[in-house]
Order: structure tokens, then sequence, then C-alpha cells
């Protein structure tokens, strides 16, 4: 883990990322602090996009795609963007609405689902044994995506 928040991330994170065969770059919401999603999305491969399942959130959709595409000829190669569908209350209507929606939309959306769950939402700063969760899951679908290119 690294805090490194700014606008030349692209240019950094390889440096702090060394031989590892994956790293997760947390950022910002681009509205706040646009540079860094921004530069963050320059050297990403797979960018994920959390979502949780309220009409406000997949209303925002729309501006946030446009940001990776205005980016596009400064992504990697074979970069690609997916949606994860997060917070979602278990057994709730409003996560297989939202996964339609967005899918009709025209989004990759993930398979794993982050369920809403107190332990994450009061995890601020302290450690969290993601084995056998959701987390665990969503890093194995996105460790096959890797592999399946």
């Amino acid at each position: 883990m690294a805090g490194l928040p700014v606008k030349e991330l692209h240019r950094r994170v390889p440096g702090v990322a060394g031989d590892r065969d994956a790293v997760i770059v947390d950022v910002p919401q681009i509205e706040d602090h646009a540079g860094i999603p921004r530069s963050a999305m320059r050297w990403a491969r797979e960018l994920v996009l959390p979502v949780a399942p309220a009409g406000i959130e997949l209303d925002r959709m729309a501006p946030i795609r446009r940001e990776p595409n205005n980016l596009e000829p400064l992504r990697a190669d074979g970069a690609r963007t997916s949606v994860l569908l997060n917070r979602v209350v278990t057994g709730a209507a409003s996560g297989p609405m939202a996964r339609r929606v967005l899918a009709a939309q025209g989004h990759d959306v993930l398979t794993t689902t982050i369920p809403r769950r107190e332990v994450y939402a009061q995890s601020f700063g302290g450690p969290v044994d993601a084995r056998g969760t959701a987390y665990d899951q969503l890093a194995t679908e996105l460790l096959d995506r890797e592999e399946a290119r």
C-alpha cells in the first residue's frame, strides 16, 4: 500500500508497483480531484467503476463513461472499463435492476457484487480480512479476465 495522490500517477505507479502481478489503485471521485483519477485511467489496464444500485449513481454513469473514452488515446494498450455493483443489499430488487440498466446502457458489468455490510462501511483506516468474501471473489474474477486476454 502506498499513498500517491498525484496527477502524474501514471508515471509513478510503475516504480512503486515493481514486479507485482497486480496493483489496485483507489482514486477519489473525478468531480473532486479530476487530475488523479484521469492519471490513473491513463495507466490502468482494467478500470473498475464502483456503482451503488441507486438512481443517483446510475444517473451519473453517462458523464463518468465519457472520461475513459476521452482518454482512450492515452490509455494503456488493451485497457478496458467495467462496472462493479457495490453496496448491494442482499435480496433487494435494486441490485438486479441496476445490473439490467447498466447492461442496457452498454456497460460491461462484472459478475461479482459487493454487498452492503457494516464491516466494510466501518473499516476506514483499519484492516479487513477479505479471504472468502466478495472482495476475494472480485480479485479472482479480475485475474481470470486478465488471463483470458
